[in-house]
This record gives C-alpha cells, structure tokens and sequence, in this order.
C-alpha cells in the first residue's frame, strides 16, 4: 500500500494531471434513483471537503479531470462548481488517459491518478502513482502505489490532495 514512500512524494512534486474515478473515488459508489416529473432522476452525493482539495490542486497547477463509465447531469454539475474537466461515457479509461496526455503534453511520469474498481485498472496503467480509497476492491488496493485511510466519497479524495499539496510543502486553501 504505501510501497515507497519517497517515490511518492516524488510523484506528487512533480505531478501536473490527477485524474480521477467518479463513482466510488469522488462518490461512495451508490446512485440512487427517484421520480421526477414523469421521468427518473438520479441523485449522486459528493464530500464537499474534497472540492477544496480539489480547488488547491488546481490553484496548485495540477490539471484535474474527471473520468467516469457513466453520465449524469448531477455530476456535470459538480464538475461545473469545481471548474474541472469532465470526461462521461469513457468505455476504455487507460485509453481516454493516453489521449488525454498527449492533447495536454502531459507524461505519464507527471500524472498521479485514483479509482476504486477494476474499470480504473487502466488509469494505473498510464500514471506513475495509482492511489485508492480505503473500500476499493481488492484488486485494485493491490495495484495501487497508495491506499488512503478514508473511504470513498468521504474524505479519500481530500485526504490524496492533503498529501500531494503536503509533499509540495503548500496546504489547502
């Protein structure tokens, strides 16, 4: 879980793209569903204490992207709050990230990713430091460079941005 520490907090210096799961990273994976108008509407919860993470990181420097398997107007609405890049409907994410470096000029060595299912696989595959929430799945805890003590959707994000602004020698704000 924390495999090299130093190697960490080398990635997290030189870091200029964090790329992040929606659901079970940003969200705690659940969705539920409710009618609306003679429709079905959709209701996500976020941590608002990872949206300043977030917006430090961003202030930082540090391009971040959001990259989902799903849609959902609650969350381009979040993603609009936080000012970040949105990518929705993504079926192959190593793929969308590979793309995504090349547009931003962005090398894998520069970019720090976290995702909490096997669908994020192939951010670890295209980063140099895969971090994940306490409650990924097994899989994934064993891939990544780092597991984070807090759960998805209730701090883990934060708690990613605390140590990479930590390892920078800034804090949040």
């Amino acid at each position: 879980m924390d495999h090299d520490i130093q190697g960490l907090e080398a990635a997290f210096q030189r870091a200029k793209l964090l790329v992040l799961d929606v659901d079970g990273t940003l969200t705690d994976g659940r969705i539920a569903y409710f009618d609306h108008a003679g429709g079905v509407g959709e209701l996500l919860s976020f941590d608002v204490r990872d949206g300043l993470g977030l917006q430090s990181l961003a202030r930082d420097g540090i391009v971040v992207v959001l990259v989902t398997g799903r849609g959902s107007p609650a969350l381009e609405r979040r993603a609009g709050e936080l000012k970040l890049r949105l990518l929705q409907k993504v079926a192959d994410k190593r793929a969308a990230l590979e793309a995504l470096q090349v547009e931003l000029g962005v090398a894998q060595s520069e970019t720090i990713a976290m995702g909490d299912d096997l669908p994020d696989l192939g951010l670890a595959e295209r980063s140099v430091a895969f971090i994940a929430p306490r409650d990924a799945v097994d899989e994934v805890k064993r891939r990544a460079h780092l597991v984070v003590a807090r759960e998805a959707g209730r701090g883990a994000v934060r708690e990613l941005c605390e140590r990479v602004l930590a390892a920078r020698g800034m804090r949040l704000g």
